[in-house]
This record gives structure tokens, C-alpha cells and sequence, in this order.
């Protein structure tokens, strides 16, 4: 690891759990799958490279039920009918938002806006910027898997 960010910052590092947490809170109260959280997370860490984040979410996706077979094609999503309609919603504004200099196609947008509430796409859209935000820690520290 370069450099331990979580030490050498500890206010802003408090910070991001603390928007972790509301960011949870949040698509809990607006009843967003556990499940789609986790893909969210797993997708964004897979277009950023985050191998910690990866590692993680990964974990997590498992304990909420998430199949193996689901987990090793999600980087090819769009190929896999393994996906719910609503799932395909909130990968493409995951991948939307993580590569946001394409910007937010209205279409994308549109299908996602139909696929979940109000509610749950605010929630939707914290859940892949929070990730990212973790992913640009992860990577500029380059923080490794922890062996297990």
C-alpha cells in the first residue's frame, strides 16, 4: 500500500463512512435490493479496478444470496440473461455514472427511472457514486486483498 489513508486523514475518512452509512440507511428506508446494491458496488469496482473493493463486495454479494454464476458474468452483464430487467436498469447508470464524462444517456436514465422509485434511484445513484469515491481511494493507495 502507498499510503494509509484512513491514518493520515482520519476526519475525511470518518466522513466517508459516515456517508457509507447514510448512503446504507438510505436504500434500506427506500427499499433497494441488498442484491442491486452489491452488483452496483462489484460493477463499478470492475471498471475501476479496485481489487480491494472487489474483494469485498464480492464477499458481501455472496452473503446476500448473490450465485456464483451471476457473480463471475457480471462483467459481461448485457451478454448474461441472469439479470433482471431491474438489474440491467441500475448496472447501466452504474456504468453511466462511473464513466461520467459519457455523461447520463436519458435513455439509461429512462429505463432506470422506470425500474426502481424515486426513492430507491436516489438511492441507486449514491450507492455507485459512494462506490466510486471508495474505488479512487482504493486504487490511488493501491490497497491490496487482505489474504485470507
Amino acid at each position: 500500500m502507498r499510503i494509509d489513508l484512513h491514518k493520515t486523514s482520519p476526519a475525511a475518512s470518518r466522513a466517508m463512512f459516515a456517508l457509507q452509512a447514510a448512503v446504507t440507511e438510505e436504500s434500506d428506508r427506500a427499499g433497494l435490493d441488498p442484491e442491486v446494491r452489491e452488483l452496483v458496488k462489484i460493477r463499478a469496482s470492475q471498471l475501476n479496478g479496485c481489487v480491494f473493493c472487489l474483494d469485498m463486495h464480492i464477499a458481501e454479494a455472496r452473503k446476500q444470496g448473490v450465485g456464483e454464476q451471476r457473480l463471475d458474468l457480471l462483467a459481461a452483464w448485457r451478454e448474461a440473461d441472469l439479470y433482471s430487467e431491474s438489474e440491467r436498469a441500475a448496472l447501466a447508470l452504474t456504468e453511466a455514472v462511473t464513466n461520467l464524462p459519457a455523461g447520463i444517456p436519458d435513455d439509461v436514465w429512462e429505463d432506470a427511472a422506470e425500474a426502481f422509485t424515486e426513492e430507491q434511484l436516489s438511492a441507486l445513484v449514491w450507492a455507485a457514486t459512494s462506490i466510486n469515491a471508495w474505488n479512487r481511494l482504493g486504487v490511488t493507495a493501491q490497497r491490496s486483498v487482505p489474504r485470507r
